[in-house]
């Protein structure tokens, strides 16, 4: 996973409120993911995290 990507990500999920981080983001292989699995599938550096992490910045969230 490319750390600029990560580091994207932290970025912006620290500055989410609490509340948010349970809201679904995005969806890969049929299943919602949302800002807390996100962060542990990106702090664990999963494929999944990568693909997420890749979805975000192709979706200008990240």
């Amino acid at each position: 996973m490319a750390e600029e990507g990560k580091e994207r990500f932290i970025k912006v999920y620290s500055n989410l409120p609490i509340n948010v981080r349970k809201e679904i983001i995005v969806v890969i292989d049929d299943e919602p993911i949302t800002w807390d699995v996100a962060y542990n599938e990106v702090m664990n550096n999963t494929k999944l995290g990568s693909r997420i992490i890749e979805k975000l910045i192709n979706m200008e969230i990240i």
